[in-house]
């Protein structure tokens, strides 16, 4: 007689979301926000009407300005015309707020328990979230700062005043531009992992984005170092080429190599606070 054989059968265990998987999931969330669609879209075209607005107000005044203009045309006002910063202001304040809205939507929604729950690496998560839209967002200011160049420089060429890609220092205003667009939108979303209120934290953003550097002059060493490091300060001193130069003096100056290293301690400083906030919270 032979005793009963018992047959254990393996209980079948879900795969480990790979981090590819994670990429993927969190991209086509991203894009299925309407808002993101919306708010690039618009937003791109009002910045890039902006630019050729003031490109064409320039070539109309030509024919009136005196000499002293002319002299310092290029490439002052020509890269001015580019990227004036009415238009920069509003790619910080769209991509921040897209940013912002990207972290904050599930809190407000609830979803994020379930986020968490279907992935509870919650800092490889975030990961993915911050590597998603650091592509998007490059790829948007790469685009509106490329087109806004080539448009406005198209115009000015007309009256022989248009600049090359190839001028000292056009490449770099181009390069800050777009950089500008994902820096932001990080800033957005590490105040949105703090803050985990949309309509609060899109108002932090825009404040720290556009309001902060006003309370700041170069008056003063102290000053003029805090300024110098927000993000606006940085995109200003990269598209400005006309920097201490011409006759400008500069009380306090920066270099170029410092408003580099601003904008990228601002980008990992907020990927670092929404991966930290989020992996230490509760929800």
């Amino acid at each position: 007689m032979t005793a009963p054989t018992t047959t254990v059968r393996p209980t079948a265990t879900e795969p480990r979301a790979r981090f590819r998987d994670l990429l993927a999931a969190e991209w086509t969330k991203l894009w299925s926000l309407r808002s993101t669609y919306w708010t690039l879209l618009l937003s791109g075209l009002v910045i890039i009407g902006l630019n050729v607005n003031a490109a064409v107000a320039d070539y109309r005044n030509w024919p009136h300005y005196g000499a002293d203009i002319r002299a310092i045309f290029v490439p002052i006002w020509a890269m001015r015309d580019a990227f004036p910063d009415g238009a920069g202001l509003l790619l910080m304040l769209a991509t921040g707020s897209v940013g912002a809205i990207t972290l904050t939507g599930e809190y407000g929604t609830g979803q994020i328990r379930t986020t968490f729950a279907a992935v509870p690496a919650r800092r490889s998560l975030v990961t993915a979230k911050l590597i998603d839209v650091t592509v998007v967002m490059l790829g948007y200011g790469t685009v509106v700062a490329g087109t806004s160049f080539w448009a406005t420089q198209a115009i000015l060429s007309g009256r022989h005043v248009g600049m090359s890609i190839g001028y000292p220092g056009a490449f770099q205003a181009v390069a800050a531009s777009a950089v500008l667009a994902p820096v932001c939108a990080l800033i957005g979303m590490g105040i949105g992992a703090i803050v985990r209120h949309s309509a609060a934290t899109m108002v932090i953003t825009a404040a720290a984005l556009l309001l902060l550097p006003l309370f700041f002059t170069d008056h003063y060493r102290w000053t003029a170092d805090i300024k110098h490091a927000l993000p606006a300060s940085a995109w200003e001193r990269l598209t400005d080429l006309g920097y201490g130069r011409f006759g400008f003096t500069v009380r306090h100056p920066t270099t170029t190599t410092e408003a580099w290293i601003a904008l990228a301690v601002w980008a990992l400083a907020s990927a670092a606070v929404a991966i930290t906030v989020v992996h230490r919270r509760d929800v």
